[in-house]
């Protein structure tokens, strides 16, 4: 499992190591491990030009020992300091005894000031490699003036960009980025993960991810503040049927979804709930016809859900149009309960938070913000303390669609993170395919939190195979889920 932690326990944690190690082993480690990290990407170092984006700190202290570590290799190394008076003294020294340079942001060094290019500028231009070493973890509100014009020069030049623990402009706790920040092809980040390289939108500033181990394993304590689940961590999860296995201890699941409008919607539910491994299905609603003929195998029933027979999870919602009854008359009963789409709308708050029964809400952030009375842009921007507030709220479990989709409990604990998504599921329907598949998991057993968790990891396998670089519907995506399945047990 990979696991973020906050940087008040990271900092913590980092303390409690430097205090059993000589001074500057924690930094060397680091520094050792970036510079490998840097030379795997440039695959030569001898005659690479690489400059250093160096802010103050021991973030800029790192980038300087492992730019003095690339210069002993044969790179042209050329520092960049933004904070001379704040430089790091033992990385500067290091730098220069190997043979790097050093610039500050305004020298011209030949160049013409009047065309408005500066020495800095030129050799982002011409390098091969950008290491941003300008802010470290603690930083906040995107990059400063001075800093945001070189971070937009890197982008718009050839070179690869490493950033040194999280991209410069992003935020570690939260993952929000609320200005200019560094876009990398690669953040190399130390001891552990940090919130923002696994949430978007810092995420997708991140590129791909390295963690180097520096010694902060046993410091860390056990609970993180967030969690992404692997292949085998989703295996071990995973309700496999038993010898003596019936419908009813595979779990059945009763499907309210659907509306004359909306009649695909209950179809979709229904196939990620039976592709999901579910015993059996009970639907409920007016596209029985629908469903019968798309899946015979379904249980229909037309008297509510008290009448429909014995089922172990509930999903509610998905093509509802304005049923309000049904989703009460869901609500009121004691299994889990997954609401989704129009069933979000009509859930009242009160009735969700009296259940003694798991609920695992599903929306998508323009959902979640209504449900918060906010924008939709504050949840895209602001993913993990949406989840976590929206689950605060309603006493319920939050599963938050999206590029990348969080998982909260309401008694807090780790958010789970999933790592699988990709953008091919923004389709009509996936969301319905996911609330099936999610409801299969309830009704086999698996905790609200579990069974979000391993129905989001399964559905973005599905649809990365699904779709394999080319357009898909939610259909193709119900249709892979026994793939992923497949692949995970594998």
């Amino acid at each position: 499992m990979r696991t973020a932690y906050s940087v008040e326990t990271v900092r913590s944690a980092e303390r409690a190591l430097m205090a059993r190690l000589p001074d500057g082993a924690l930094m060397q480690r680091a520094a050792a491990g970036l510079a490998a990290a840097c030379a795997d990407l440039l695959g030569r170092v001898y005659g690479r030009r690489v400059v250093l984006l160096v802010g103050s700190g021991d973030n800029g202290g790192d980038t300087l020992y492992a730019g003095a570590r690339l210069a002993r290799r044969g790179a042209g190394v050329t520092a960049v300091l933004l904070a001379p008076e704040h430089t790091h003294p033992g990385g500067l020294a290091a730098l220069r005894r190997a043979g790097g340079r050093v610039l500050r942001p305004g020298d011209h060094a030949g160049a013409d000031p009047a065309a408005g290019t500066d020495a800095a500028g030129e050799l982002i231009d011409r390098a091969d490699l950008v290491v941003d070493g300008i802010v470290g973890i603690g930083g906040k509100g995107g990059l400063r003036p001075d800093a945001a014009p070189l971070a937009e020069r890197a982008a718009r030049s050839g070179a690869a960009v490493v950033a040194v623990d999280l991209p410069s402009g992003v935020e570690a706790d939260s993952g929000e980025v609320r200005g200019a920040a560094v876009r990398a092809d690669l953040t190399v980040t130390f001891g552990t993960h940090k919130p923002g390289l696994l949430i978007d939108p810092a995420r997708e500033y991140a590129g791909t991810v390295r963690l180097v181990d520096i010694g902060l394993g046993a410091e860390l304590p056990a609970e993180p503040e967030l969690e992404a689940l692997q292949h085998a961590d989703v295996a071990a999860l995973l309700p496999l049927p038993a010898a003596e296995s019936d419908k009813y201890r595979r779990g059945v699941v009763g499907i309210a979804a659907g509306s004359a409008r909306y009649p695909g919607a209950a179809v979709l539910a229904v196939s990620g709930a039976l592709r999901g491994g579910a015993g059996a299905v009970r639907y409920v609603g007016p596209a029985g016809q629908a469903v019968v003929a798309r899946f015979p195998e379904t249980l229909v029933s037309d008297q509510g859900p008290h009448k429909a027979g014995r089922v172990q999870a509930w999903v509610v919602g998905p093509g509802a149009g304005d049923d309000a009854a049904t989703v009460a008359e869901v609500l009121d009963t004691d299994v889990p309960v997954l609401i989704d789409a129009d069933g979000l709308r009509l859930a009242d708050r009160a009735a969700v938070r009296a259940r003694s029964a798991p609920t695992l809400m599903t929306p998508h952030a323009g959902e979640a913000a209504a449900l918060l009375g906010v924008a939709r842009e504050e949840v895209e921007g602001a993913r993990l303390s949406s989840v976590r507030e929206l689950a605060a709220r309603y006493r319920a479990t939050v599963l938050l669609k999206g590029s990348t989709t969080l998982v909260a409990d309401p008694d807090g604990g780790p958010v789970r993170v999933n790592p699988t998504g990709t953008p091919w599921l923004a389709t009509a329907g996936s969301g319905d395919v996911l609330s099936g598949l999610a409801g299969s998991l309830l009704a086999a057993g698996l905790r609200a939190r579990d069974a979000g968790s391993v129905a989001a990891y399964l559905h973005g396998l599905a649809g990365r195979f699904a779709a394999d670089g080319a357009p898909l519907g939610a259909h193709d995506v119900a249709e892979t889920i026994p793939e992923a399945w497949r692949d995970v047990r594998d």
